[in-house]
Formats: C-alpha cells, sequence, structure tokens
C-alpha cells in the first residue's frame, strides 16, 4: 500500500502523532496521562479498559482526518478533492474549493483496520470503538460556503465541506470515554466465540421481555474490564509519582491520596507587549515567582 503511494507512509506518521498529542492533551489532567512510550501502549492495547477503547477510537478518528485532509492537499496519488455533493438549488450553488475527501478516507481506514472475524470478541469491540472514531469525523462535516455578487449581495455562493478541528474531535470521543459502558462478556470455550451484553448494577432484575441492551448505540464507546489505578508503575503506566498537578484543580485526586510537594520557583515570561509598526512584536521580560506542586511518592 506504501509503495503504490509514497503519500500513505506521510500521512499515516501524521496521525499517529496527531492522535497521540490529542489523547495526551485529553488527559492532562487525569491519572492515567495516555503515555504510549515504551511497552505501556502496547499493554493497554491488549487489555479491554476504558482507555483501550479512547485510543482504538482516536487513532482510527486521527487516521480518517488525516487521509481526508491529505487528499484535500494533494499530497495523495489515488484521491483528491471531495466530489460535489447533489445539491437542491445548483443556480444559486457553486461546488468549489477543495473539500476534505471523506469519503475515501472511511473506505481506506476500513480497508486498512482490515476485516477480523466477527466471533472474535475482542475484534468485535475494537471494530467498534474504531467505528465510534470514525462516526465522529463524519458527524463533524460541515458546509463551508463563500458569498459571491456585486457589493457582497451574495448572488451566488461557493461551497465545499470540511472537517471539524482535531481539537474537537478529542474533545467528542473524551466525553464518550467518560460515558463508556461497561459490557459483560461470555465466551464459549468449544468455538472461541464471544457475546457482549451491558453489565447490571448489583440487584437490578432484567426487564421482561426481549433484551434491548445486547448492542450498545453505535456511538458509544464500549470496555469490558474495569481500569487499574494508575496510582503505581506498572505495566501500564509509570504511575503518578512526581506528576505536576494543579493544587485547587486536581493534586487530591491525581495524587492518589498521597499528598503532593511545593517548590517555589523564579520565572521569567515575555510581558507588557505591543505591536510595532510595521511587522513585529516587542516585548519585556518580566520576572515572577510561581509555585509547583508535584505528586508524593
Amino acid at each position: 500500500m506504501c509503495r503504490r503511494d509514497p503519500g500513505v507512509a506521510e500521512t499515516l506518521m501524521e496521525a499517529i502523532s496527531m492522535s497521540a498529542l490529542e489523547c495526551q492533551y485529553q488527559f492532562r489532567f487525569e491519572r492515567w496521562n495516555c503515555t504510549l512510550e515504551g511497552r505501556y501502549r502496547a499493554n493497554i492495547l491488549k487489555r479491554g479498559f476504558k482507555e483501550t477503547a479512547f485510543l482504538y477510537a482516536i487513532s482510527s478518528a486521527g487516521l480518517t482526518h488525516a487521509m481526508a485532509k491529505a487528499c484535500s492537499a494533494g499530497r495523495m496519488e489515488r484521491c483528491t478533492c471531495d466530489e460535489a455533493p447533489d445539491l437542491e438549488n445548483r443556480k444559486a450553488w457553486q461546488w468549489g474549493g477543495c473539500g476534505d475527501n471523506l469519503k475515501y478516507s472511511n473506505k481506506f481506514v476500513k480497508d486498512f483496520l482490515g476485516k477480523r472475524s466477527n466471533k472474535d470478541l475482542r475484534a468485535r469491540i475494537d471494530m467498534h470503538n474504531s467505528n465510534v472514531g470514525m462516526k465522529v469525523i463524519k458527524a463533524g462535516v460541515e458546509t463551508t460556503c463563500k458569498c459571491h455578487g456585486v457589493s457582497g449581495s451574495c448572488t451566488v455562493q461557493t461551497c465545499w465541506r470540511q472537517l471539524a478541528p482535531f481539537h474537537e474531535i478529542g474533545k467528542q470521543l473524551k466525553q464518550r470515554y467518560e460515558t463508556s459502558i461497561k459490557m459483560a462478556s461470555s465466551n464459549n470455550e468449544a468455538t472461541g466465540e464471544g457475546e457482549i451484553s451491558q453489565t447490571r448494577s448489583q440487584g437490578q432484575q432484567p426487564s421482561p421481555g426481549p433484551r434491548q441492551d445486547i448492542i450498545p448505540r453505535t456511538s458509544d464507546l464500549v470496555h469490558i474490564e474495569d481500569s487499574p489505578s494508575f496510582c503505581r508503575p506498572s505495566k501500564y503506566s509509570a504511575g503518578t509519582m512526581a506528576r505536576k498537578c494543579y493544587k485547587d484543580k486536581n493534586c487530591e485526586a491525581i495524587c492518589c491520596g498521597r499528598g503532593h510537594n511545593t517548590q517555589s520557583r523564579v520565572v521569567t515570561r515575555p510581558c507588557q507587549c505591543q505591536v510595532r509598526w510595521c511587522c513585529y512584536v516587542e516585548c519585556k521580560q518580566c520576572t515572577q515567582r510561581e509555585e509547583v506542586y508535584t505528586c508524593k511518592e
């Protein structure tokens, strides 16, 4: 695939980097801060945690987003701009610009992820969460238009489809992570087939009639295992010792009740900046003392 189109490798690397940075941004205030170096990423991807679900979703979303942008930017040989949709009033609309090619990127990502047997429980869950990422991308597509006409009369509009900024995609997937549904799993040892169903609270009885909760909504992230605490070093994270925290925001939660250290330091930052004619900004350097909080061991 990469040999047939050299732009693929570059786009894959861009997608990996973009997804990792967005993951770390969304979890910057959490115990698990999306530490992906070394063995941590591989070990989490082997499990069925909420964090696993998020990683599959953000990865597929990142690849879908990056590929659609690469097509519209002309970096790919096998795709170009998005095709014009059927518009109700073509006299007032013109399809112009260069829309992000979501149709091609969706097909590419599905082919890239491959097709594993539906009898494989983990494969079904991973594919479900990957699809959530692609669906969030699709839901965020907007039609952007530019007016043309005498004195801005907007007699004709030139329009194109545009993906939402990836920060917005990450924000929505983080919200789905917070409401991820834990599924009960059962495996048939003879066939290897698995079934999933939503877990019920203790003491809750199944409702009469046909089960309505066997399959979650296509927009829900799902997981099958409770996450570890991520407080201490393990094969899933480096723990939270010496992690920077914010005293009134998350120190208590991130430090897992161990308390935090306070250090005072002097920092120098640009301040009192002014724009000078024509083309540069002039700033003073201001020194101030600030406190830094880190988790105790």
